[in-house]
């Protein structure tokens, strides 16, 4: 398998694990860099995360004014639509937290111009990182990421026209299987990122969780299998639910 895999018997020890990186990670970067780069993944998983972060012992522990927050993919609602990624990382964590609301760069999920709204995320990368927009991807300090019971990451869906991107870090990515449109980072930029941390919970997720880290090379089906830094870390926090069909 690719990576550092960590099995976490409840998903309490998973999200207090994730919360301890998370924060050794922001002193490392803060003390080098004097700031803090990270991508929230999308769905529900993050909530749990979110709950550590804003409370003791890890809310002190991180100068959050040193943080800039990304979004590894959002869905093509707007701002305030319960399905935002966007919504709910505002509500269980930066407004918790006080954050301010130019260290926040959200994609324009609401956009009629989905082009566009993924060229516009790419030049606020290309701004805060201080990179050219048609050079290298720039390198996130921490990547979060999640995984669907369909291997997909992000918003890089199977089979979908996202997979095939090579030279652009954000797409609006088509989804026909779920009939709606995803603006997600690209495995480019994913796979330039200093540590990409994966989190997986429950047995729902055990048998494509076996197939990402056991099974065949099988990127297209299986698009959690195209993250693979390049010279960062790779790690996997699961919990013994979704453990469940791995390897012992």
């Amino acid at each position: 398998m690719n990576g550092t895999l960590s099995v976490f018997d409840t998903e309490t020890a998973l999200f207090d694990g994730a919360a301890t990186k998370f924060v050794d990670a922001a002193e490392q970067a803060i003390t080098a860099r004097g700031r803090f780069t990270v991508a929230l993944s999308g769905g529900s998983t993050p909530r749990g995360l979110y709950a550590r972060l804003t409370a003791e012992p890890y809310r002190n522990q991180v100068d959050w004014q040193k943080v800039e927050w990304f979004f590894g993919d959002e869905r093509s609602v707007g701002p305030e639509d319960p399905d935002s990624n966007y919504r709910l990382a505002r509500e269980s964590l930066f407004d918790v937290l006080n954050v301010a609301d130019e260290r926040v760069h959200r994609i324009l999920g609401e956009s009629e111009r989905p082009e566009q709204a993924a060229n516009e995320y790419q030049k606020e990368l290309s701004k805060v990182f201080d990179v050219p927009a048609d050079g290298p991807p720039p390198s996130f300090d921490l990547v979060l990421l999640g995984m669907g019971s369909d291997g997909h990451t992000a918003s890089l869906f199977p089979f979908t026209s996202a997979l095939n991107v090579r030279k652009r870090w954000v797409a609006a990515n088509d989804v026909p299987q779920l009939n709606t449109r995803r603006y997600t980072l690209t495995a480019l930029v994913l796979n330039a990122a200093s540590c990409v941390l994966f989190l997986v919970t429950g047995v729902g997720k055990a048998k494509v969780l076996r197939d990402v880290l056991h099974g065949r090379n099988e990127p297209k089906r299986l698009p959690s299998q195209m993250i693979k830094p390049s010279g960062g870390e790779l790690l996997w926090y699961v919990d013994r639910a979704a453990a469940s069909q791995l390897e012992q």
